[in-house]
């Protein structure tokens, strides 16, 4: 079995890493080639190109790139179209694999999207050309199969990986041994995000919060994990905000930072499902460039943005966005958290069933389908 996968940055990575444990488990002489990132390394993947070139935030940022995304695109489908993997798989990224899936379908590969683009939260014509791309998609989320079914879209709902891969149960003790942390210790996680976008806009108002929240907590513990590639940058931003006596920086270990906090303040994304999943609160907080910005809240179609909420239907967590992304106004949600335990209380009860609904071992339920699409 050959598989060709494209994931892109942190996130992609995670989700394909867990995907090729499932592929390796029922074909263990698998072989698997594209973009991909560490985690998918791990797995034996061969990364012809590494994921962070996909790393884009915002549209003005991809206008940037533009035409060297699409170079990219061509050599890679021209690599896939020389190889013939038996199918071709792109995790999310669907402004790049669509575009690559189209090609290498009409060229005769099977090909399988793993992720449902958002069509229920913005950009709904998209389906279309999912429709025109993939001869299966793998859906995260129990209600998108269904959607994808009045376009004609094939689709299997597989459960979220991240459900299989965190524990039901936290485990905190063992996290805040290992992070060096008490048991008593009051700590916060600062998640801005791991492309190089989110930290230039998002990372320096987070620790101008930690600032706030340390001033008004000085027993607070701020943690602050800091994705690959991204340490420069996030080493910058805590000078410019003053933070080095605020925060505290950890390579990676973002799910034990997660496990061993009592809040979280992260970027909107997939950490807000993994803070979710290890049944956290949070303060959800995103900030584009204003021109991304201006484009994308016309396409929008949902009041919410985190995922927590979206999965909810209502604000279970407070999300400031944009202008309204303020370090007072983080500070204070962060604070209101602190000081409610009840509150806590009750959102963990909702995480846990949430936990439970996207429990549904997804990479073998994941390998299944790909397996029916290859005819293996």
């Amino acid at each position: 079995m050959k598989l060709g996968l494209v994931a892109g940055e942190a996130s992609g990575d995670l989700l394909a890493g867990l995907l090729l444990q499932g592929v390796n488990a029922r074909w263990p002489q698998a072989r698997s080639v594209g973009i991909g990132g560490p985690r998918m390394v791990e797995q034996g993947f061969e990364a012809w190109w590494p994921s962070d070139r996909l790393a884009v935030h915002g549209y003005s940022e991809v206008i940037k790139v533009y035409f060297s995304l699409l170079k990219l695109r061509r050599e890679l489908g021209d690599r896939l179209l020389a190889e013939r993997p038996a199918v071709f798989v792109g995790v999310d990224a669907p402004d790049f694999n669509l575009g690559l899936e189209a090609r290498l379908k009409a060229q005769g590969l099977k090909t399988v999207h793993f992720v449902c683009p958002s069509i229920w939260a913005w950009r709904g014509g998209r389906v279309h050309k999912l429709a025109a791309s993939a001869d299966h998609v793998l859906c995260l989320f129990p209600f998108e199969p269904a959607l994808l079914a009045k376009a004609d879209v094939r689709a299997s709902y597989v459960g979220h990986p991240l459900a299989d891969a965190i524990p039901l149960e936290v485990p905190r003790t063992h996290a805040r041994a290992a992070l060096g942390l008490g048991e008593r210790d009051v700590v916060l996680a600062v998640l801005p995000g791991s492309r190089r976008g989110e930290v230039t806009h998002i990372a320096p108002d987070f620790l101008r919060a930690a600032v706030r929240l340390k001033a008004a907590r000085p027993e607070l513990r701020c943690l602050l994990p800091v994705a690959p590639g991204v340490r420069a940058l996030v080493d910058a931003a805590v000078v410019v905000a003053g933070a080095q006596a605020a925060v505290e920086l950890v390579d990676g270990r973002s799910h034990e930072v997660l496990a061993a906090c009592d809040v979280a303040l992260v970027a909107s994304g997939t950490a807000t499902l993994e803070t979710a999943l290890f049944k956290r609160p949070m303060v959800i907080g995103y900030r584009v460039a204003p021109l991304s910005y201006q484009i994308m809240r016309h396409m929008r179609y949902q009041p919410w943005i985190g995922l927590p909420n979206v999965l909810a239907e209502s604000f279970v967590v407070p999300e400031f966005v944009q202008e309204a992304m303020t370090p007072e106004a983080l500070s204070n949600a962060v604070l209101a958290w602190l000081d409610d335990p009840a509150a806590c209380e009750v959102v963990a009860q909702r995480f846990l069933a949430m936990h439970h609904e996207l429990r549904r071992d997804t990479a073998r339920a994941a390998t299944a389908a790909i397996a029916e699409v290859a005819g293996a």
